[in-house]
C-alpha cells in the first residue's frame, strides 16, 4: 500500500466550549477519492482547513509528503484584491503549471476572465474559485461544498472533470448523487473522531446505521450488567462479608464507561406550521409572457397547480426560474397572459441567501423577531430554546450572534424560521445548500407529509427525484415544459439533461446580450443503455430469488419455538427479513421503471 500523501493524526481541537476533535485522523493516499461526511457543526470544514494548513489544531500531527502539491476550495472563496477573474485564477498556478489552463477552465465554466470579482454572483465566484483550484492539477484536492451555487450544467461538467483528474480527492458535499459518482471511500466525522469505510458514499448510510445499532446494543448490554452488579453489591453474601475488590473495580469501570460514552447525535425534528387548507386550485397560468431587454424569459407558458402538487423548477442559471416563481406568486406582473390564484393562500418563502440573516443578531432574535424568548410556531407559543433544540442547537447558542454559525447551521436557522410560520404553500429556493445529509432526509420526510403545495427551485438531482411530483424544465427561448415525475423521469422523457444557457463569455457580467446562434441539433433518440438492457433481463430472476428468501425468513419467524430458544437468532432473522424486503421492493420498482421506459421508447 502506498504511503499517504498527507496524514493528519491524533488531532485535538476545542473551539469555545465545544471539543470539536478528540482523536481525529485522516490519511490520503495517491488515487484516493474520499467523501468526508458528518452532521453540520461536526467539524468537516475545519478538518479540511487543518489539512490545507490554514488552521492549527491544539494537538496532533500534520504530515505532508515533500514535493506534494495541495489545493483547497473553501466554502466561501475570497476574490478581494484581484482585478479580474483571470488574475485570481492564475494566482493559483505554480511555476511548473500550464499558464493557459486557468483561462481554459474559466471558459469551460462560462467566464471570460475579464470579469470584476466585486460584481460576481455567488455562482460566478464559485466558478472562478474552481478554476483557480483545478488549474494546477495538484496531487491533492480538498473541496468544501464545490456544488453550492452551481447550476446543473456546471455540476455535471465538474463531475466529468474530476473523474478525469489523477489528483487524490477529499470531498465535502450535501449532494448525494455527486458523492455517489465520485467517491471510493467514506470518512465519517462522528463525535470528534473519524471512522473510515473503504467503499463509496452509496454504501455509507447502511454502514452508519449498522454502527449505531451495534453501539445501542452494547450500551444496553452494559447497562444490564451494571444493574446485575449493583444488585450483587447490595444483596450478595460475598459482597457483605469481604467486599470483592476486583468485582467492585469492574463495576466502577463500567459506570465510568457509561459516563464517558458519547451518545449519538440527535436528530432534527422538522414540522411545518400549517395554515388553513387552501382551495383546490392553487395557481392557473395561461399564456404567460415576460421578457427583459428583448430576451424572452417566459413565453406562452400555461400551467395548472392544484393543492398537494410538488413542482420542481429546473434549468441553468439565468434561465428565469425565480422570475417564473414570482409571476406565479403575483410578486411580478407579466407582459402578457394571466395568473389565477386560489383562495386562502398562505405562502412561506425559504430564502437560502445568507444575506437574509443579520450577522449581529442572536439566534433567539432571529427566531423570535426580537420579541423576547417566545417563538410562535403555527400561532402557538414555544420557548425559543425548546424550539432551537428541535434543530440541534444548544441552549447556550441562543445568545450567540449569527456570525459565529457555520454554513450548515445558518441553513438550519433559516429553515427553523421559515417552518415556524403558518403556510399552505411552501416556496423553497435551493433548500439543500449547506444542510447535512441527515437534515435533508428529515426535510424530505416533512415534505412528503406536508398537506400543502410545494414550489421547489433546486439543482440537487437526488432531492428533486425524492420530492417532486413533476418538473418544469427551461427549454430555452422562454419556453418551459412540464414533465411528470422527478429529475430522472424528466431525463427519460426528454432524452437529455439541462444544458447551459448560451452566452458570450467576453462580455461583462450582468450586461451579457443573448447572441443568436445556430439552431441546436435535434437530440438523439433515447435508447436503453447496455446496463438498463442487462438489468431488464436479470431482474426477473433476482426478484424471484428475493421473493423466495422473504418467504423463507417469514416462515422462520412464524415458528413459535424459535422465540423460546434463541432471541438473538430472532433479531438476526428479523433484520435479514427487513433487508430482503427492501431489496425486493427496490428490484420490483426498478423493473417496473425499465418496462415503462422500454414501452415509451418503443
Amino acid at each position: 500500500m502506498a504511503p499517504p500523501l498527507i496524514h493528519l493524526k491524533a488531532l485535538r481541537l476545542r473551539i469555545g466550549a465545544t471539543q470539536l476533535f478528540e482523536d481525529a485522523e485522516l490519511a490520503v493516499a495517491p488515487g484516493d477519492r474520499i467523501g468526508l461526511v458528518g452532521l453540520n457543526g461536526s467539524g468537516k470544514s475545519t478538518l479540511l482547513k487543518i489539512a490545507a494548513g490554514e488552521v492549527e489544531p491544539d494537538a496532533g500531527e500534520r504530515f505532508l509528503q515533500p514535493g506534494v502539491t495541495l489545493r483547497y476550495l473553501p466554502q466561501e472563496p475570497d476574490l478581494s484584491g484581484f482585478a479580474t477573474t483571470l488574475a485570481y485564477a492564475e494566482a493559483g498556478l505554480g511555476p511548473e503549471d500550464d499558464p493557459h489552463r486557468a483561462r481554459a477552465l474559466l471558459k469551460a465554466l462560462g467566464l471570460g476572465g475579464g470579469e470584476d470579482p466585486a460584481s460576481l454572483s455567488g455562482g460566478e465566484a464559485r466558478r472562478a474559485a474552481l478554476a483557480r483550484t483545478l488549474a494546477p492539477a495538484p496531487d491533492i484536492l480538498l473541496l468544501d461544498e464545490p456544488t453550492n451555487h452551481l447550476d446543473l450544467p456546471a455540476i455535471e461538467w465538474l463531475e466529468t472533470e474530476l473523474k478525469g483528474l489523477r489528483s487524490a480527492l477529499v470531498l465535502v458535499s450535501h449532494d448525494r448523487r455527486f458523492l455517489e459518482t465520485l467517491t471510493r471511500a467514506t470518512v465519517w466525522l462522528d463525535r470528534g473522531a473519524c471512522r473510515r469505510m473503504e467503499r463509496g458514499f452509496a454504501d455509507f448510510e447502511a454502514w452508519r446505521d449498522e454502527i449505531l445499532e451495534r453501539e445501542e446494543a452494547e450500551r444496553h448490554k452494559r447497562d444490564r450488567k451494571i444493574v446485575r452488579e449493583e444488585h450483587w453489591l447490595r444483596y450478595g453474601v460475598t459482597a457483605r462479608r469481604k467486599r470483592n475488590v476486583r468485582r467492585l473495580a469492574e463495576l466502577q469501570a463500567l459506570k465510568q464507561a457509561r459516563r464517558e460514552a458519547k451518545p449519538a447525535a440527535g436528530k432534527v425534528k422538522l414540522a411545518a406550521a400549517r395554515a388553513e387548507t387552501s382551495s383546490r386550485l392553487v395557481f392557473e397560468a395561461e399564456d404567460l409572457a415576460k421578457a427583459y431587454g428583448g430576451r424572452p424569459i417566459v413565453a406562452d407558458f400555461s400551467l395548472k397547480v392544484t393543492r398537494g402538487d410538488r413542482i420542481a423548477l429546473v434549468g441553468p442559471n439565468g434561465a428565469g426560474k425565480t422570475t417564473l416563481v414570482k409571476l406565479l406568486l403575483g410578486d411580478l406582473a407579466p407582459d402578457a397572459g394571466t395568473v389565477k390564484r386560489g383562495a386562502s393562500l398562505e405562502v412561506v418563502f425559504l430564502d437560502q441567501k445568507r444575506e437574509a440573516l443579520d450577522e449581529a443578531a442572536t439566534l433567539a432574535e432571529v427566531l423570535t423577531e426580537g420579541r423576547g424568548d417566545t417563538v410562535f410556531v403555527g400561532g402557538r407559543p414555544r420557548h425559543v430554546v425548546s424550539y432551537m433544540k428541535d434543530f440541534l442547537f444548544l441552549p447556550d447558542q441562543a445568545r450567540q450572534p449569527v456570525a459565529r454559525l457555520s454554513g450548515g447551521e445558518r441553513g438550519r436557522l433559516l429553515l427553523a424560521r421559515a417552518l415556524a410560520r403558518p403556510s399552505n404553500v411552501l416556496v423553497l429556493d435551493e433548500p439543500t445548500n449547506d444542510l447535512d445529509l441527515e437534515t435533508l432526509d428529515l426535510l424530505q420526510e416533512l415534505l412528503a407529509d406536508y398537506p400543502g403545495t410545494l414550489l421547489l427551485v433546486s439543482h440537487d438531482r437526488d432531492f428533486i427525484d425524492r420530492v417532486a411530483t413533476s418538473v418544469v424544465m427551461a427549454e430555452g427561448e422562454g419556453r418551459w415544459t412540464e414533465y411528470a415525475g422527478g429529475y430522472g423521469d424528466m431525463l427519460a422523457q426528454r432524452g437529455a439533461g439541462v444544458t447551459a444557457r448560451d452566452r458570450d463569455p467576453t462580455e461583462k457580467p450582468k450586461r451579457r446580450a443573448r447572441a443568436a446562434g445556430p439552431a441546436a441539433a435535434p437530440p438523439r433518440k433515447r435508447r436503453l443503455s447496455p446496463r438498463e438492457q442487462h438489468a431488464l433481463k436479470t431482474l426477473p430472476a433476482e426478484i424471484e430469488a428475493l421473493s423466495a428468501e422473504v418467504a423463507r425468513l417469514e416462515a422462520a419467524l412464524a415458528d413459535p419455538s424459535v422465540y423460546e430458544t434463541d432471541r438473538e437468532a430472532v433479531e438476526r432473522t428479523a433484520r435479514a427479513l427487513d433487508g430482503a424486503q427492501a431489496k425486493l421492493q427496490a428490484a420490483e420498482d426498478e423493473w417496473l421503471r425499465l418496462e415503462l421506459l422500454k414501452d415509451e421508447l418503443a
